[in-house]
């Protein structure tokens, strides 16, 4: 699994995911620390990355351009520091594997995981 880590969370995330043996990278190493999130969620497309972010944002860009992907993940936490949440997203990475590779809007946060299959309708 690739993960393009967004400029609302912390560089240090990069280091939670390759534990796990994912690739990740931080947007602030790839482009432009201002751009919009339809251009973020345009490179994680074409680098076949998920998109790892605190922002609602990328889930209505998907809604309303009706994409297949990329995949997202959405931290929707208060604490959003690796060393509190880090455990936490990746079991529900792990747990919602299959549904990341195909196409998937995933919201995390501290009482439940869900997942809404792309595009959303």
């Amino acid at each position: 699994m690739r993960l393009l880590i967004d400029m609302n969370l912390s560089p240090a995330w990069a280091a939670v995911f390759e534990a796990e043996g994912w690739e990740a990278i931080h947007w602030s190493s790839v482009g432009n620390p201002s751009a919009k999130d339809s251009d973020i969620l345009d490179w994680a497309r074409a680098n076949a990355c998920v998109v790892f972010t605190h922002d609602l944002d990328f889930g209505t860009i998907l809604l309303l351009k009706g994409q297949h992907s990329p995949s997202v993940i959405q931290l929707r936490a208060q604490e959003t520091s690796p060393a509190l949440m880090g455990s936490f997203v990746v079991l529900a990475i792990k747990q919602l594997a299959e549904e990341l590779e195909h196409g998937a809007l995933v919201t995390i946060d501290p009482v439940r995981t869900r997942a809404r299959v792309l595009p959303i309708a």
